[in-house]
């Protein structure tokens, strides 16, 4: 009588064991590639996106950076000319009826003469009695209305009851006229958004900074930290 031959009987999960390793192996290999690849391909757009807000920031950051010298060396021992402004004067007769209010004598003077830039706040003093001599003179209401641009700036005066109004206009050298734009002095609207979007590529451009910084180097502690300290020191000494 033959004897069965034993057969032997290996657990599943030895099974599973012996022959899933290399397919695991495989699959996180698989995973770490995958992960390199969408790392790099983050970084290559992170670049590209960052030297191209860089070159719009840099031919803005050119023209402030030029005003803003001429700005710090405006006076003092250092101070560099910006040209002196040429000034005239005229007398400019008023329609019938006049104007009644200041506003609208400046839209009428904005529109008569093609003055530049919008006017400002008028200043209204209203009529009052002042000494003379031995007497007291009613004073007349007096008004006066600045209008101002870049590169000119005008300002009006007129004592009501005269049938004309004095215009002073100043005109400003090539110099003045970069650092009047630095300081935003009769900004149209679309400089005004020109300047947001500077501002708004330097802070795209610190954020993509650091984000590159952070993918490229290890140490991302340090370098949260040195932002974060840059920042605290920075509002630090501008409140002292």
């Amino acid at each position: 009588m033959s004897v069965p031959e034993a057969i032997e009987i290996r657990p599943p999960a030895a099974i599973d064991a012996g022959t899933s390793e290399p397919q695991r192996l495989d699959r996180d290999e698989q995973k770490a590639r995958q992960q390199r690849s969408r790392r790099a391909t983050f970084v290559k757009w992170l670049r590209k996106v960052h030297g191209w807000i860089g070159l719009w920031g840099a031919a803005l950051g050119l023209l402030f950076g030029t005003t803003g010298f001429l700005l710090n060396h405006r006076g003092g021992p250092l101070k560099v000319p910006t040209g002196e402004p040429q000034v005239s004067v005229v007398q400019v007769p008023l329609p019938q009826p006049a104007p009644e209010t200041p506003r609208e004598l400046g839209k009428w003077l904005k529109q008569e003469l093609k003055l530049a830039g919008s006017p400002g706040r008028a200043q209204k003093e209203p009529a009052h009695p002042v000494a003379w001599g031995e007497r007291s003179v009613l004073q007349p209401e007096h008004w006066q209305l600045t209008f101002s641009s870049p590169h000119e700036n005008t300002a009006a005066e007129y004592w009501v009851g005269n049938g004309y109004v004095t215009v002073k206009r100043s005109e400003n050298s090539f110099l003045a006229t970069l650092t009047n734009l630095h300081k935003g002095v009769g900004l149209s609207v679309g400089w005004v958004l020109l300047i947001d979007t500077l501002a708004g590529s330097i802070v795209l451009l610190s954020l993509t900074g650091v984000l590159l910084w952070t993918e490229l180097n290890k140490r991302k502690t340090v370098g949260a930290v040195l932002v974060v300290g840059s920042i605290v020191a920075a509002v630090c000494m501008g409140l002292i």
